[in-house]
């Protein structure tokens, strides 16, 4: 955690998919001891025994002294987890909201004047490789985004933005995993179809995407350039980057984005 240091106590309520991812690089950083997370079930708290953190089952003993607490819930389920913390805020503690949509001023709302963040990260956190954007509420100060970004530099890189742009950011990197995969998943099918054996065929979609996102990452250059590079006069990939010019793929692209940036809209009003 390179930008600032680790909070003695640290709180998270529902240790799903990203809360566990959370957990998980604070573990691999020495700093799982120090952590508390909250589940529904008691079935799920041998998961969090393995994890090396302390579990319970009730919100309310999870955030009791924590300086830091991590909204890591739904959004349906939001007013719910706000409603059992009312009266029960620990003094000083900054409040981190990872659900899509949920503004923090609905969370100052309902607690009071605590300093908030929201996140949003996306699910190749588990992997260590998560994208996670960061925004203040009104009552959030340059020291509370610093631990914010501390805490999600564990699962991958951070950016800060308006809040205003968060939306957009869910319908962008929070959605776009499952984008990548259609992709991996259509160009494994096509190799297939031109006869590559399914294993062989997946492993080259694979790593032909991770490699490509690694070119634009490292080089720096604009992913057109990149395109052209490969792109030979009269040569095959010309031929095929019609066929997907014609099948409208740049302007799909385009309104997946916008769409899931209206749904989350959507759930912030709702």
């Amino acid at each position: 955690m390179s930008k600032t240091k680790t909070p003695q106590r640290l709180a998270v309520l529902g240790v799903g998919t990203i809360g566990e991812a959370l957990v998980r690089g604070l573990a691999r950083q020495g700093h799982g001891g120090a952590v508390t997370g909250s589940v529904r079930s008691p079935e799920s708290l041998e998961r969090l025994a393995a994890l090396g953190v302390r579990g319970t089952t009730s919100n309310v003993e999870a955030v009791a002294g924590a300086d830091v607490v991590v909204l890591s819930v739904k959004p349906q389920v939001m007013p719910k987890v706000l409603a059992e913390l009312r009266g029960h805020v620990p003094a000083g503690a900054l409040f981190i909201t990872v659900a899509a949509g949920v503004p923090t001023a609905r969370v100052e709302e309902a607690l009071g004047a605590v300093p908030v963040v929201r996140a949003m990260p996306n699910t190749p956190c588990v992997l260590g490789e998560g994208m996670t954007v960061l925004a203040a509420g009104a009552h959030a100060t340059p020291e509370h985004l610093a631990t914010t970004r501390a805490l999600f530099d564990a699962v991958g890189q951070t950016a800060v933005l308006d809040e205003g742009l968060l939306d957009a950011v869910t319908g962008l990197s929070g959605s776009g995993p499952a984008y990548v995969y259609l992709v991996i998943e259509s160009l494994a099918e096509a190799g297939v179809k031109v006869g590559i054996p399914r294993a062989v065929s997946t492993l080259l979609a694979t790593q032909t995407v991770l490699g490509a996102a690694r070119m634009v990452k490292e080089t720096g250059k604009h992913p057109a350039l990149l395109k052209d590079d490969i792109t030979t006069p009269a040569g095959c990939t010309v031929d095929g980057l019609m066929e997907l010019e014609e099948g409208k793929l740049r302007v799909t692209f385009l309104k997946a984005v916008v769409r899931a940036t209206e749904r989350a809209r959507a759930l912030g009003k709702g």
